[in-house]
């Protein structure tokens, strides 16, 4: 069987999912189990290498038929040196992940941002296919984002570039998680939908909101959809500031796609074309008309096989 394989593994606030994958994308085994991120660093970590046993256990690819490992995991994070710096949702502190796992398996193992991971899932076997220069955005819970330049990932100096959603938008805008005011995460995130849809309620507006325990991004998609004045508000106004988010991307780094993925996505028509129109007005022509702003692909899986991608990617396979 040899080393045809690779293993990826998308660390999250509330799941890992660790997948083996061949050298052409598919996924070979999968498994998904809760973080259970409030336990600490160690607890983290063994269920992060409990994954790798079990995916390993239900196939039939052995260890010594891995070639690399590759991680993806919310940032600030030192991905030269494997290292999770610090993160809202998971309790490392400037922890080295890599080591212990290259110690116990003996294998190349690598560590990236989960936004950039899910760029090389998209640029290797998703959307952004053939692309040279392409931004990938992820809308959701957050907004997150990496990119491909020149065909090669772009970290930055640190190894946290593309942190999308703390680009300022609207300075006298609302007060963000990282401490900044009127940040693209704050204004245009699933979060962000959903808590305007939740004021419009405390506010006594008349929404068919109301109707709703809990109020998610979700909720006013729907809404919108069937005609709520108020969610129609919230939505074109969030996925404005989407756009213009968007716009600044395609106007620093001249892509030539732009793929956005993420929960808020799979509100479909919408949401790319209010963005498209944005980015169409706020663009140079020459911009906005060489650039096309797609769905991403891989969905669920961007983060698993854009971790296996980023093992291929690091081993020189792709």
């Amino acid at each position: 069987m040899d080393k045809k394989f690779v293993i990826g593994i998308d660390l999250g606030g509330t799941k890992i999912n660790t997948a083996i994958v061949d050298f052409q994308g598919n996924i070979i085994e999968q498994i998904n189990i809760p973080t259970l991120a409030s336990e600490g660093e160690n607890v983290v970590l063994n269920r992060v290498i409990q994954t790798i046993d079990e995916v390993l256990n239900k196939s039939e690819v052995k260890i010594k038929n891995i070639r690399a490992i590759g991680i993806g995991a919310p940032g600030p994070l030192n991905s030269k040196e494997g290292t999770i710096i610090t993160t809202p949702n998971l309790p490392f502190k400037n922890f080295n992940i890599i080591n212990p796992i290259k110690e116990i398996y003996n294998v190349n193992t690598y560590l990236d941002n989960d936004a950039n991971v899910a760029a090389i899932g998209e640029h290797t076997f998703g959307a952004a296919k053939g692309s040279n220069n392409m931004i990938y955005v992820t809308v959701s819970t957050g907004i997150g984002g990496g990119a491909i330049l020149n065909g090669g990932i772009y970290r930055g100096n640190t190894c946290n570039a593309l942190e999308v959603g703390h680009m300022t938008i609207d300075p006298k805008g609302p007060l963000c998680n990282c401490g900044n005011y009127g940040c693209a995460e704050v204004l245009a995130s699933g979060t962000a939908i959903a808590r305007q849809g939740r004021q419009a309620i405390e506010k006594k507006a008349i929404t068919s909101l109301t109707k709703y325990s809990n109020i998610t991004a979700y909720e006013v998609f729907k809404e919108a959809k069937n005609g709520d004045k108020v969610c129609n508000e919230i939505v074109n106004k969030s996925l404005n500031y989407l756009g213009i988010c968007i716009a600044n991307l395609v106007s620093i780094f001249d892509p030539e796609v732009v793929i956005i993925g993420g929960g808020v996505s799979k509100a479909g028509e919408i949401v790319f074309n209010v963005v498209k129109d944005v980015v169409k007005i706020r663009c140079f022509q020459i911009l906005s008309d060489s650039c096309r702003i797609l769905s991403a692909e891989l969905n669920a899986n961007s983060g698993v096989i854009g971790a296996a991608s980023l093992a291929l990617r690091e081993e020189n396979i792709l």
